[in-house]
């Protein structure tokens, strides 16, 4: 019985995947559940397993785009296993890896009387050779001022490279993007063209976050298996302002505007096939720990290639934190069809105006992109504001004046 495996489909809307690459070769004997393909959509990459056992035709090449409900694959499940097939081929030994065939040590030549040093025209004295090397100029294009046109060091100093005459390597490669990253570039593009974008900016004084990290950090961690990090108190101040600016958490559908009253917080995270954003459900209901714990939660899974089209969808607001990477000022693009996105950015030593006194404080810009056809200027800057004042007064606004009691929840 011959078996037609075809595409499933990954997700809603998702009419066409993209082959990444095959995990097994054609004729291969696979089994039940074994992973044979990867395959991109425009939302991300999944695994295709094998739905039952037997020898593998492929039906489609690494990098074809095949329309969901397509066949990929032939199974013949009838086929017998073969022999040997679940014998892997044992692993080199320590004891086996010292006795492999010794490398040939070259015999030393009989020593010769060195001659002397002779310098043809045009050639190069050894300190010479060394720093045309260092620049990757071939001594035949070097004028010599030495006896004999030979290149000394002061030439070789003096030397430039021409046109053409370097030794560096201009190769070019030729790569097709992933059908991901097509999609998130044709989405970039489109949010520039199709929403009235603007980005408002603020600064942050760090310092009452880094004083409770100080504080409670170890025994959060103890009590809860996961750090005490900045994104718990990012996404608080966050819900917070939205429940505060509605609009923010909205979207435009037609001629509708759609407010959304839960707070689905998209996070940016760096993945192996690139930018992910998995969704943070219902943030607004949870605790520091229950932010920390999904938030490493949803990092492992796209770090690991584990995430779902699900988990990406449907966030209403986004965090991104380009600091990690030591931005210190960005333009965040708004994640349609969500209406803002908020830009984390690197923490640096500042100067700044405290109680009538110039001190030195942790300072973070953030920034807000906003989608002004349905956010207007007094609530976009009135939201950055709300995240403003609950990141500098965090006891009061984000933890009921009991961060023990907070932490621990």
């Amino acid at each position: 019985m011959i078996l037609e495996m075809k595409v499933p489909s990954p997700g809603e809307s998702i009419t066409e995947v993209e082959i990444a690459s095959w995990l097994v070769e054609d004729g291969d004997y696979v089994t039940k559940d074994q992973p044979i393909a990867e395959v991109d959509s425009d939302k991300a990459t999944l695994e295709l397993p094998a739905e039952e056992s037997g020898i593998i035709t492929l039906k489609a090449e690494e990098g074809d785009a095949v329309e969901v409900g397509a066949v990929v694959c032939l199974i013949d499940v009838d086929a017998a296993k073969p022999a040997g097939t679940t014998t892997a081929k044992p692993a080199k030994t320590e004891v086996e890896a010292e006795v492999e065939t010794p490398k040939t040590t070259p015999i030393a030549d009989t020593p010769q009387t060195k001659a002397p040093d002779t310098y043809a025209s045009g050639s190069a004295s050894p300190a010479a050779q060394k720093i045309l090397d260092e620049k990757g100029i071939d001594a035949a294009h070097v004028s010599g001022s030495g006896k004999d046109g030979r290149i000394t060091k002061e030439d070789a100093l003096n030397a430039q490279p021409a046109m053409g005459t370097t030794k560096g390597s201009r190769a070019t490669e030729r790569k097709k993007m992933s059908m991901l990253r097509r999609k998130v570039a044709q989405r970039l593009v489109a949010v520039k063209n199709e929403t009235a974008m603007l980005t408002t900016f603020n600064e942050v004084n760090m310092q009452p976050i880094f004083d409770l990290r100080k504080q409670h950090k170890e025994n959060f961690k103890t009590r809860h298996g996961v750090g005490l990090g900045f994104m718990s108190f990012f996404t608080l101040a966050v819900t917070r302002a939205l429940e505060l600016y509605p609009d923010v958490n909205s979207m435009l559908e037609g001629d509708y505007q759609i407010k959304n009253e839960f707070a689905d917080i998209s996070i940016a995270v760096s993945g192996p096939k690139g930018l992910m954003v998995p969704v943070i459900r219902n943030a607004e209901t949870l605790s520091f720990r229950g932010v920390e714990s999904e938030v490493k939660r949803l990092a492992l899974r796209a770090r690991d290639g584990q995430i779902t089209v699900d988990e990406m969808t449907g966030g209403t607001f986004t965090i991104t934190n380009g600091g990690v990477f030591g931005s210190m000022l960005s333009t965040p693009i708004i994640n349609p069809p969500q209406a803002a996105i908020l830009g984390m950015h690197n923490i640096v030593e500042r100067p700044m105006a405290v109680n009538g006194q110039v001190v030195i404080q942790p300072v973070m810009y953030i920034a807000l992109s906003y989608d002004h056809r349905i956010i207007d200027g007094r609530e976009s800057v009135g939201f950055l504001v709300a995240v403003k004042e609950a990141l500098e007064n965090p006891i009061e606004l984000l933890m009921n004046n009991n961060p023990k009691k907070a932490l621990e929840l």
